[in-house]
């Protein structure tokens, strides 16, 4: 059987860290930060600290990353530390909850954002959608160097826009219009700790997505050292280009007028050129555009390696005769996403589950440096994690920490998601009992 081909740079690597973060996060969830935490200084701080919690993350992978230099990523983490139940289930939830949820979700946030230039009908969206998710997964099937390229081009894109919007800032900004405080101490907003707990749920979405690096380290160029070092590039680029932007808004809009902008590019820009807001609109969906292109890519990966692994459908383990690519596994991802555009048909519908699930298996996999810390001390380790136990207990604490507050906080949104993984459990116990791994491969 034909294997991937290792084509991926350290900086195609790290643009798809970084264009994998920078989707529509961080043009969608400012509002809701600024209404929990309306102070520029704090706010401020809450990216800080999800700029953090992201770093302490990618250290914590990287020492993984460099064990496992394999195809899958997470899903590797996790078989390796749990045995392949664990690692089948991550499969399981990616597969019918995480990345097409999510793939889902950002087509539907596209096709708005287009009603900007052209009028579209609400069933025009979900085909326009279903084409977008369709069109670059046959693109990402032509080979990784197409998909390097792909991903090279549209993160630049976002990142020269959201440049765009901190110069803008920085030349229109007028303090008798926009008064800004970033004293700590001045104006402190009450229940302090409660409300960056509260903000912090919107900045960890923004931040989700750095590890996609992990998941092609089958295709990439000397993945012990290229596949941590982008983890790690990645999340500390997207968090000063969080700090800045959210500085740029803060330059065009007074702090109330943030706390009320559900597009908050758009009404920045807005404020300073005649037609700032359909630029904004624009550079939004070149954003999500190159995210969807990354998505398409990176997560079939993960049921290519476990099919390879045996734990999951043989199919998926195919790779197309020409283009060396996990075609079959980028197809059913592409089929599936589409079925839950036609099932579920809205943003908000799409996303409510993603992030809980997300965010409780990345808790697991960081605890596997600390299983095989205890385990096996004396196993080579390329790249150990720096500031160890220290900085992996903060990233896992608070990460599941998140997880328990989303069960308590939004127990039907994280019980359909238990739900799913309950159903995984018994399909693959029940394919065990009924002629081991082979009757699911075969």
């Amino acid at each position: 059987m034909e294997g991937l081909q290792r084509k991926l740079t350290l900086y195609g690597l790290t643009m798809i860290a970084v264009g994998s973060c920078i989707g529509a996060g961080i043009f969608i969830t400012p509002y809701k930060i600024v209404q929990a935490l309306p102070h520029n200084g704090y706010v401020l701080v809450i990216w800080a600290v999800g700029g953090l919690i992201a770093l302490t993350g990618a250290l914590t992978f990287a020492e993984l990353g460099a064990m496992f230099p394999k195809a899958g990523g997470v899903y590797v983490f996790l078989k390796e530390g749990y045995g392949n139940m664990t690692g089948f289930l991550y499969g399981w939830v990616t597969l019918l909850v995480i990345n097409t949820g999510s793939l889902a979700a950002l087509a539907i946030i596209l096709a708005e954002y287009l009603t900007f230039f052209f009028p579209i009908s609400g069933e025009g969206k979900i085909l326009l959608a279903m084409g977008v998710i369709a069109g670059l997964t046959l693109i990402n099937i032509r080979g990784v160097s197409v998909s390097q390229w792909l991903s090279n081009v549209f993160t630049g894109l976002k990142l020269l826009a959201i440049a765009g919007i901190v110069v803008l800032g920085i030349v229109f900004y007028d303090p008798e219009r926009v008064q800004l405080s970033f004293s700590l101490a001045n104006n402190v907003p009450e229940h302090l700790p409660k409300a960056l707990l509260l903000a912090l749920i919107g900045v960890l979405w923004s931040f989700g997505g750095w590890h996609h690096a992990s998941y092609m380290a089958g295709e990439a160029i000397n993945p012990q050292r290229t596949v941590p070092r982008a983890m790690m590039l990645g999340a500390l680029i997207v968090t000063v280009t969080y700090l800045l932007v959210n500085l740029g808004y803060m330059l065009l809009l007074p702090i109330e007028a943030i706390k009320e902008s559900t597009r908050i590019a758009g009404d920045a820009a807005q404020a300073v050129l005649p037609n700032g807001g359909q630029l904004a609109a624009l550079a939004i969906a070149v954003s999500v555009f190159g995210t969807i292109g990354i998505y398409t890519m990176s997560a079939p990966r993960i049921y290519f390696a476990m099919a390879r692994d045996g734990i999951f459908f043989e199919r998926l383990a195919r790779v197309h005769p020409r283009f060396h690519t996990p075609a079959t596994a980028m197809i059913i991802q592409a089929a599936w996403a589409i079925l839950l555009l036609l099932f579920w048909g809205s943003f908000e519908n799409l996303i409510s589950y993603v992030t809980f699930m997300d965010i409780a298996f990345m808790a697991l996999a960081g605890f596997v440096v600390v299983l095989y810390r205890i385990k096996q001390p004396g196993l080579e380790r390329p790249y150990k994690v720096w500031g160890y136990p220290v900085v992996p207990i903060i990233f896992i604490g608070i990460s599941a920490a998140f997880t328990v507050s989303t069960l308590i906080q939004q127990p039907v949104q994280a019980l359909g998601g238990l739900l799913l993984l309950a159903i995984g459990i018994f399909v693959y116990i029940g394919v065990r009992k009924g002629g081991g791994v082979e009757e699911l491969r075969n």
